[in-house]
């Protein structure tokens, strides 16, 4: 089939669906029937399965491209370049060059990951855009480099030098994806005071402002997209900005100068990525994002640690403990040594405690730079508390709040790692809250600026403490961070972040986190890479009672089920010790699990309903599901196919009580042990609000 004969099946499908989007289409299928027939030459690639295809032209000068998936246009014609401070524009009077190609076929590991095995399959073509009528023998130019997997596409910009120039300033990039106004749209604002720390919205697609990525989109056919980019590196974040009717455009955080990318030629920007699948789940089981990255700079990366670790944090949200000091102070000694004698009795390996660092009084949140990163409170002795948790098994998880000010902390930075390695520290969470503005640095003038969480300053800073950590062999946690672009395949030790609404914001959230926000998580953030979600809380309302209107929205299976759903390699057990002590019965579901994985597959879901999402533990045999539902109750049936048809398996399942409801009744649980085999299929209620917890244990392994 021809670019213009889908492009002609898919208007007539949008008008004979809904005439009133035909018409707000009508002006862009025009151009489409045009591109069909006056580009001078187009260009197309193909995914290894054939299923989508990439076409690439120029059309007046401007070039462009649109990509089908199984011979349905899913981005119409979208517009590419990029603009310059100084330099002469890059999206006009342009024609194709010469097209070389490629493709690979390559098997990877991950170190530590969702999936231990990976494919990185693609066909690639590298497409030169040359100008027409070059200035003064001078050509200006650039190139797109689109590879198409199976499960989506990557494309990047390269820029040679300009107008004779290497030191260039993008003030605009002029990325587009042209989609059906008609789709649904999975979202979050962009560029606000709150970071990604936001509510999913379910609109259509034509209700979008400027939105973070990833966004996902379900078409009116069905189909599943997720737009997004991979190896955010030295360049700024990307956000999607609708400018009319289904055409989203991209939007480069800036500078504090108003500039986008400062960069020096020859360089590339990070990859665009379209993640295409036929149904919600296919978007889960897509490695797409990780194969865009760059192979393990970093050497043997055989100290990151994964695993699980308990602390004082989610004490503080609730205000048994405070940050900073006085008769409330959560970071004493004591309360570490209890934490780590906690830990050790149940195979935790570690304990996160905040607030032992001076900086922590008074208005903490504009204050950062105050902070030290090396000297403690006097009711803390970093010495004595890693030398108690090294007696007994456990590493102290360290914490760097920046507060947002990057000028202090990186002046700092080196010797509060060098402390913490001496110290045997092996994993730092770093924060930026930075309520105050923005994050915060001193340039070369000594003026203080202020820039946006993802923009290209901070984008390198994050790179920058990840370096630096290891050179220290330590694992970096960011909260507050910039978002998760795959880098993890890179800097092994960029072990988790936070980078959505995690639980604290059911401890003081107006409103807390709804009961189908961890049913939207999966098929949006969690597509970007793990995120240190902090599940397992089993007091729903910390004495508040079930009426109160802030206070944990689940069913105590469905904290268990997040376990699994919610992909990290560190989990945090986050609610305060004596509450697990209370059930040991469901506790043993959150002492049981693995943290890191040798298989992944999503078996089931609908993007903010439900989903069910089942993983084999690394180093054996054994399986894991969890499961879990929005507010509306309903009944899943599973497929058993992954399972090994040689093993025999007992599932140890935590499900919803017959009578459990988030609002009414949220500790109602069924805890019992079923035989399973390969190939029948597993029957479970969830209740509103709820969700399952299941291990599959290999009584019979080979």
């Amino acid at each position: 089939m021809s670019h213009q004969q889908i492009s002609f099946s898919w208007l007539r499908q949008v008008v004979s669906r809904n005439w009133h989007v035909a018409m707000l289409l009508s002006c862009l299928g025009f151009f489409l029937i045009i591109a069909g027939s006056v580009t001078a030459k187009e260009v197309a690639v193909k995914s290894p399965d054939g299923q989508i295809v990439l076409k690439v032209g120029v059309e007046r000068g401007v070039p462009h491209y649109t990509v089908a998936y199984d011979g349905k246009i899913v981005v119409m014609q979208s517009r590419l370049g990029v603009r310059f401070k100084l330099a002469a524009p890059l999206d006009e009077g342009m024609r194709v060059g010469k097209v070389t190609r490629a493709s690979l076929d390559r098997r990877w590991e991950q170190p530590w990951g969702e999936r231990l095995k990976m494919r990185e399959h693609y066909n690639e073509m590298l497409v030169p855009f040359i100008e027409v009528a070059s200035k003064g023998g001078v050509s200006n130019g650039f190139a797109v480099r689109f590879r198409v997997f199976n499960d989506g596409v990557g494309f990047r910009y390269e820029i040679p030098p300009q107008d004779s120039r290497t030191h260039l300033e993008i003030v605009d990039e002029l990325t587009e994806f042209a989609m059906d106004p008609a789709s649904t749209a999975w979202w979050i604002p962009a560029r606000g005071w709150n970071r990604y720390e936001y509510l999913y919205k379910t609109t259509p697609l034509a209700e979008v402002g400027r939105a973070n990525t990833p966004i996902t989109l379900k078409t009116p056919d069905g189909i599943h997209l997720s737009l997004h980019e991979a190896a955010l590196v030295d360049y700024a974040g990307m956000s999607l900005d609708q400018k009319r009717p289904g055409l989203l455009k991209a939007d480069l955080a800036p500078w504090s100068d108003g500039v986008l990318v400062k960069a020096k030629a020859p360089f590339h920007s990070p990859w665009r990525t379209i993640q295409i699948a036929p149904d919600a789940v296919g978007l889960i089981n897509s490695n797409l994002i990780l194969n865009l990255n760059e192979p393990n700079k970093l050497g043997d990366v055989s100290w990151v640690e994964k695993g699980k670790y308990v602390g004082i944090w989610w004490g503080m949200h609730i205000k048994t403990y405070t940050w900073g000091s006085g008769p409330k102070h959560g970071a004493t000694t004591k309360n570490a040594k209890y934490y780590m004698d906690f830990a050790a009795k149940n195979g935790f390996s570690g304990v996160l405690i905040e607030g032992w660092n001076m900086g922590w009084d008074g208005d903490w949140f504009n204050n950062g730079s105050l902070f030290s990163f090396t000297q403690s409170y006097p009711d803390f002795d970093l010495r004595e508390v890693t030398d108690y948790g090294r007696a007994h098994g456990v590493r102290l998880i360290g914490h760097h709040e920046t507060s947002g000010d990057v000028s202090n902390y990186e002046a700092q930075m080196e010797d509060a790692f060098a402390l913490y390695e001496k110290r045997g520290v092996r994993i730092v969470k770093t924060g930026y809250v930075a309520d105050g503005g923005g994050i915060q640095r001193v340039d070369e003038n000594g003026i203080r600026r202020y820039e946006w969480h993802d923009g290209q300053f901070t984008v390198n800073h994050h790179l920058r403490v990840v370096k630096a950590a290891a050179r220290h062999h330590i694992s970096i946690n960011a909260h507050e961070p910039v978002k998760d672009t795959g880098l993890r395949r890179t800097y092994p030790n960029w072990i988790s972040r936070e980078g959505a609404r995690g639980q604290e914001y059911n401890a003081w959230g107006v409103p807390p986190n709804s009961p189908e926000h961890t049913a939207i998580l999966p098929f949006t953030r969690m597509l970007a890479g793990p995120m240190d979600f902090t599940p397992g809380i089993f007091d729903m309302d910390f004495g508040h009672g079930l009426d109160a209107p802030t206070r944990v929205q689940t069913t105590l299976a469905k904290q268990l089920a997040l376990y699994v759903v919610i992909y990290s390699p560190i989990q945090m057990a986050a609610d305060l010790p004596e509450n697990y002590e209370k059930r040991p019965e469901a506790f043993q579901f959150i002492k049981d699990v693995p943290t890191d994985w040798e298989d992944s597959i999503a078996l089931a879901g609908e993007v903010g309903d439900y989903v069910a999402i089942a993983r084999k533990a690394r180093n054996g045999d054994d399986w894991f599901i969890g499961a879990l539902t929005d507010e509306q109750a309903r009944t899943v049936v599973l497929p058993m196919n992954f399972l090994d048809a040689k093993i025999r398996y007992v599932a140890q399942i935590y499900r919803d009580g017959p009578k459990a409801d988030w609002k009414t009744n949220p500790y109602a649980m069924v805890i019992e042990e079923i035989p399973l085999v390969k190939g029948r299929p597993l029957r479970l209620w969830l209740a509103p609000g709820g969700g399952a917890a299941i291990r599959m244990h290999a009584v019979n392994s080979k």
